[in-house]
């Protein structure tokens, strides 16, 4: 044990992994997704036969890798990974699933990423389990049909709109959105993270941790860090008084917004008298980009109801305004009533 405590300090990277479930007992849950994808798995292995192409999506950091890499074990197989912008290229993709070993899993993060013309090289190999290559060019181009071992596409994604619909009806195995955490599976998380991490720390302040994680597994871990990193350099235990210090050093507030996050219900409230405005005038306005903020910051902002999207632009809602301590003009609520 002491030895693997060494490793992990060592090495980030070995940390990241280790406090990613290696089993489903220890994965937290998704229940509706888990339940869906061992029958999958079970009924695949009892008719002996390769499990059918899942795609999994949702916002990043609920747990669409680790849920590959528990696939991949179940059914005793390697797990082959790779990302949408790695694959730049007919041959990458090409080399890829030539490479394969009966019975891989191949996980494609980001697939959204890949391009129409390689997306068209993915359709037969998945349903048909070959691989058509074009050899030549102009009048003298001939197509070779190469066959595939059986292998399970995992594919993950967080804009599944940017897929075609040709590439998602190929998923016969499912398709399935993760969900947003509650503070109670956070918390559990946190506990199990908090044993590998070889870190004391009470239910209430993984409790405090997990309010404001953004409902998000990776942000609880990645607060969880460095909540002990600050316990540890100011050598103090690791209690709810030690963990808000920590998170009011990031400017993480009580709901988990960065001052970004602040930032932008602010310059609507100030500037644009609370909305609705326009996603580019928000972003010329911070200097910030505008995929930024419609990716990164304002999904949270909608889920926990502090703006609303509306056909005329982002405003600022009752809670919103109250969270950063303005209040509503009169002339404004009586608008909403």
């Amino acid at each position: 044990m002491a030895n693997e405590q060494h490793i992990l300090e060592k090495s980030p990277r070995s940390l990241d992994q280790a406090l990613r479930p290696g089993e489903w007992k220890e994965y937290v849950g998704q229940e509706a997704i888990k339940e869906n994808l061992q029958i999958l798995l079970h009924a695949a292995k009892g008719r002996k036969h390769q499990p059918e192409h899942v795609l999994l999506y949702g916002p990043p950091g609920l747990g669409k890798t680790t849920l590959a890499s528990l696939i991949a074990k179940e059914i005793g197989a390697n797990l082959r990974a790779t990302s949408g912008p790695a694959i730049e290229r007919v041959g990458d993709l090409a080399s890829i699933l030539t490479n394969l070993s009966p019975g891989d899993v191949l996980f494609i993060d980001e697939i959204h990423r890949l391009n129409r013309t390689i997306e068209e090289i993915l359709y037969p190999a998945m349903e048909s389990g070959v691989l058509d290559i074009v050899i030549g060019k102009g009048p003298a181009a001939r197509t070779v049909q190469l066959e595939l071992p059986p292998f399970t596409l995992i594919a993950a994604t967080t804009r599944i709109s940017m897929l075609s619909a040709p590439l998602r009806s190929r998923f016969s195995g499912g398709t399935f959105r993760l969900q947003y955490y509650n503070h109670e599976e956070i918390a559990e998380i946190l506990r199990r993270s908090s044993k590998i991490l070889g870190i004391e720390v009470d239910s209430d302040s993984l409790m405090e941790i997990s309010r404001r994680s953004r409902a998000t597994p990776r942000t609880a871990n990645y607060l969880l860090k460095r909540a002990r990193d600050f316990a540890e350099v100011s050598n103090t235990p690791l209690d709810v008084k030690t963990v808000k210090k920590a998170l009011a050093l990031l400017e993480i507030d009580e709901i988990g917004l960065n001052q970004t996050d602040r930032d932008i219900l602010t310059v609507i409230v100030e500037k644009f008298q609370g909305g609705p405005v326009g996603l580019k005038t928000i972003a010329a306005a911070l200097s910030e980009e505008e995929a930024a903020i419609e990716e990164v910051h304002e999904p949270y902002l909608m889920q926990i109801g502090l703006i609303d999207r509306t056909p005329r632009g982002r405003m600022v809602t009752n809670k919103g305004y109250e969270h950063i301590g303005v209040s509503r003009p009169i002339d404004e609520q009586k608008s909403l009533l």
